[in-house]
């Protein structure tokens, strides 16, 4: 695998891309400004994109000129339609461990509040796992509530919390 810089003229998104990835674009730009390239945009041997819209968009609103691109000539064309739709549809299978995800951002918070994770308080609990069930927590039906418990030695964790989950509250 060989990563080669090209510039965003010789690229070109696939026309029938259909992916609307418009409203994540300024967070893939954020995460590209706070930590740089990680992952090249994956292209054909026409310079068509298969896999890197959103880093390409948010490449032209930062105004860069070259960008990371894998040529990924090795495909059949069929190959590509589905490997493009197979990139975006995998995540949503995933679900986030609340749990986890809360200790990660408050050791985050601890050693840099200002730090990008993507994450709004307002979606922390969003596909998230209902540790009591195991089950993942999609929708909350009009009239039902969640009770949640929040334990720990820590009482500043315990605050942050507290204080992110009421400010959801309150939205």
């Amino acid at each position: 695998m060989k990563i080669v810089e090209k510039r965003l003229d010789e690229i070109k998104p696939y026309e029938k891309n259909p992916r609307r990835n418009d409203a994540a674009v300024e967070y893939v730009a954020e995460s590209i400004k706070t930590f740089g390239w990680k992952q090249p945009i994956v292209i054909d041997k026409d310079g068509v994109i298969i896999v890197g819209h959103t880093r390409y968009k948010a490449a032209q609103s930062l105004g860069i000129e070259k960008v990371p691109c894998l040529i990924a000539d090795d495909l059949t064309p069929e190959q590509v339609k589905a490997y493009r739709l197979a990139d975006n549809k995998v995540a949503d299978f995933s679900v986030w461990d609340n749990k986890l995800l809360l200790e990660e951002l408050d050791e985050l918070a601890k050693i840099a509040d200002d730090l990008f994770t993507g994450f709004d308080t307002s979606d922390l609990f969003d596909d998230t796992i209902d540790e009591a069930a195991n089950s993942v927590l999609t929708e909350n039906e009009s009239g039902v509530i969640y009770e949640v418990v929040f334990k720990s030695e820590d009482e500043g964790k315990i605050s942050r919390i507290r204080e992110a989950w009421e400010k959801i509250a309150n939205e």
